[in-house]
């Protein structure tokens, strides 16, 4: 075999391990872990290990790959309970809310570093983009109001779309192509956002029936069919001249709120893949900088990501915000929570690819703008929240059923654990008061496997399997999310077992 292929293979493996434990180091010091595998990357690069990789073309390839990775991702574990409730919020952030960052970061760019206006709007629109994967990875942590927390994740799921066109036109202009009207950009802006959503809903839909019609072989086709659905929406949408980034979250949010086999594997195996897909991003970002150069752009990144976080940002949220009532502390939260990732870095790979005239400086601001601001957002946020008075009590935590299918039966085999603040502890079977045609078969407690029986109560930490008739699976899940939620008096207390977000 191949010497270097071999070679490769040892390092990415050593690579990704080292990333698991720094991901383990990162929780107990607190820090962002994409600062540590940025780290990694540079520690391999020209001023550590000596790796030399200068490919920008391959890592803006490999970066859209990734970013699509993690859209899909976010699609499939955001719900669509509290999405619904923040669309307007997050496409008025998406659209109106990158239009003023970009002309405010520019304003400021031109003022303070003397940049030409085009230049200026063009490092405007690299930086304005927040970044899926910090948002997702980071707010979903904290006990925040469902539908600002929403607003966040739509915004950060689609505003790659208009920043994307936004930069490559510009990047276009600035070496010598046509700059086409205003107009016709936001045209086609809108006409890309249009029909990546149309397209990306529809392989969605599909592709959730054809999962639940399909019985595969093997169950662990069922977490790849999905993932590969939401690629799919991605390069059909891209082939098609419309926004690829919509498609694909959006294709990912249908899927991931569909009653699908294996729905809680499927989603695990994409939340490994997106993690797979961070920590190789973030390392060859890493590798990619020039560390010496870094130096002379901390003043410019300083200037730049104050200028975003303090002016342009804010304006930008009052904008987009002012129609939808949302309260002013929230707006607060939400302007300060615009955290920077991997997209502004990969963004800044345009220009160089592009071979615009100091692209080199772009990259450079860029890199240590999301480094330096990355440190100060992501760990100020829970401060941040409990000084604006909005972070939200914890409440029980719905339980988690898997379902897949049982053809010849017509049935559904489900499985449920029990979680810890859930009020199915203490619950006797009988008071689930399941449908006729559905009923708890085998208990795994502490270990031990044993068949229930009428005096059986379920406890914290319990797995258990369910076979329900496939016409009252769907009863049968809402029964047990009501009970987890309001106990055994959960019909009396007016608990249905639907999932509903709060402000």
């Amino acid at each position: 075999m191949n010497t270097a292929v071999t070679v490769a293979l040892a390092v990415g493996a050593v690579v990704v391990l080292v990333a698991a434990v720094a991901l383990r180091l990162a929780d107990r010091l607190g820090l962002p872990s994409l600062l540590l595998y940025l780290a990694l990357g540079v520690a391999l690069g020209e001023s550590g290990l000596g790796i030399q990789f200068e490919d920008f073309a391959l890592t803006q390839t490999l970066g859209v790959t990734a970013l699509v990775v993690i859209l899909a991702e976010g699609g499939l574990t955001t719900r669509w309970t509290d999405v619904r409730r923040a669309v307007g919020p997050g496409l008025a952030l998406s659209t109106i809310g990158v239009v003023v960052s970009v002309a405010g970061t520019a304003a400021v760019a031109v003022w303070l570093l003397d940049l030409d206006w085009q230049f200026a709007l063009l490092l405007g629109a690299v930086v304005s983009s927040t970044d899926a994967a910090a948002v997702f990875a980071t707010l979903r942590r904290l006990p925040l109001p469902r539908r600002m927390v929403a607003a966040l994740e739509v915004e950060s799921g689609l505003n790659d779309a208009p920043v994307i066109l936004l930069v490559v036109v510009l990047a276009d202009s600035l070496t010598g192509g046509t700059r086409p009207a205003w107009w016709f950009t936001v045209l086609e802006v809108v006409g890309e956002l249009v029909g990546g959503a149309v397209i990306g809903v529809a392989i969605g839909v599909g592709g959730a029936a054809l999962l639940r019609r399909s019985a595969l072989p093997l169950s662990g086709f069922y977490p790849l069919a999905t993932l590969a659905l939401c690629v799919l929406a991605f390069a059909l949408t891209d082939l098609l001249h419309t926004s690829g980034f919509v498609a694909v979250y959006l294709c990912g949010l249908v899927l991931g709120n569909a009653a699908l086999p294996h729905r809680a594997a499927s989603i695990g195996f994409a939340e490994g893949m997106a993690s797979l897909a961070q920590i190789g991003l973030f390392v060859l970002l890493g590798l990619l900088v020039s560390p010496e150069r870094l130096p002379g752009a901390l003043g410019p990144a300083l200037l730049v990501g104050l200028a975003l976080l303090l002016l342009a940002r804010p304006l930008s949220v009052a904008l987009s915000l002012v129609w939808f009532g949302m309260p002013w502390r929230q707006q607060a939260f939400i302007s300060w929570a615009g955290l920077r990732g991997a997209v502004p870095i990969v963004l800044a790979t345009f220009p160089l690819t592009a071979q615009v005239p100091g692209a080199t400086r772009i990259f450079d601001t860029v890199f240590v703008l999301v480094v330096v601001f990355t440190l100060v957002q992501g760990r100020s946020l829970p401060w941040v929240a409990r000084r604006l008075a909005i972070a939200t009590p914890s409440t029980p935590r719905d339980v988690a059923v898997e379902s897949a299918p049982l053809e010849s039966l017509d049935a559904e085999l489900m499985q449920l654990t029990v979680p810890d603040g859930s009020r199915l502890h203490g619950v006797y079977l009988p008071e689930l008061r399941l449908p006729e045609d559905a009923a708890v078969v085998l208990i795994v407690r502490d270990g031990r496997s044993f068949v229930p029986g009428p005096t059986t109560r379920l406890m914290r930490g319990d797995q258990a399997l369910l076979v329900s008739a496939r016409r009252s699976r769907s009863e049968a899940e809402q029964r047990l999310r009501a009970v987890s939620r309001a106990g055994r008096l959960a019909m009396w207390r007016g608990e249905t077992g639907a999932a509903t977000g709060t402000d």
